[in-house]
């Protein structure tokens, strides 16, 4: 008998963080579902890094509990995290701009012969990489070419693809399409829908920009003064409701500081 695969991956409950006396999250709910693209949006300042940052085990809640797979999970650090199949794509994507892509794609993990000890086995990297960007629909040149010759959006895709290939069960996105032009965002989509299609990760995606992210996403989780405070379908509302709740916050926090 098949072993039952629990839908939920992730759930955060009552997460709160304080610096001392700055509260950075005060009470977030959150899930996250298996086959399941959610968008994390928010204004700077508004608590999604150090969300991010508890999700990756770089830093612990002051109070909350996190679950994994149905089980009560407490991320002691990075490595840890990932371990677990949490993996993060920052803006800086971690590539090695004088590397080749598949040297990237293998970068800290690197397949030896002969050992721990061994030398680099370029020819069964070269061949692991071809296939499984040719998997994901992720079109480059040649996996040979430096990284640094590639355009922004074939970067962030090398950088997804990596996480990807560590067998990643969450796959955290901080603004993957930040600073691109329309044909570049349309390159990171078709990747993270390709990703949707096959249903076996839950994907979240940090951003500022609706308009892009908003076809790729099931569900919405807007993130305002350390909590979130909207959480909806995709199909039940709008870019136009989401741009009213921040202008509303924004004018909130505006007549607030003039209170002040």
């Amino acid at each position: 008998m098949e072993p039952v695969v629990p839908r939920e991956l992730l759930r955060a409950e009552h997460i709160a963080k304080r610096f001392g006396q700055v509260t950075a999250l005060r009470d977030v709910n959150l899930r996250l579902d298996r086959g399941e693209v959610l968008g994390l949006l928010g204004d700077n300042g508004a608590g999604k890094s150090t969300l991010i940052k508890i999700f990756t085990g770089y830093l612990q809640p002051t109070s909350g509990q996190l679950s994994l797979e149905g089980v009560p999970t407490s991320l002691r650090s990075v490595s840890h995290a990932r371990s677990l199949g949490i993996e993060a794509v920052y803006q800086d994507l971690a590539l090695i701009n004088e590397l080749n892509v598949y040297r990237n794609m293998f970068l800290q993990r690197e397949a030896v012969r002969g050992g721990r000890l061994g030398i680099l086995d370029d020819k069964a990297m070269r061949r692991a990489a071809i296939e499984h960007l040719e998997r994901m629909g992720v079109r480059i040149p040649s996996v040979d070419v430096e990284v640094s010759r590639l355009s922004g959006g074939q970067r962030q895709a090398i950088a997804v693809a990596r996480s990807v290939y560590q067998k990643a069960k969450i796959l955290l996105l901080d603004e993957p399409t930040a600073a691109m032009g329309a044909k570049e965002s349309a390159l990171i989509l078709d990747v993270i829908q390709q990703l949707k299609a096959e249903g076996q990760m839950g994907i979240v995606i940090i951003a500022h920009n609706y308009a892009q992210i908003f076809d790729v996403c099931d569900r919405i989780n807007l993130v305002e003064g350390g909590a979130i405070t909207f959480d909806k379908p995709t199909r039940e509302t709008s870019v136009q409701e989401l741009t009213d709740l921040v202008v509303r916050e924004y004018r909130n926090a505006r007549r607030s500081g003039k209170g002040g």
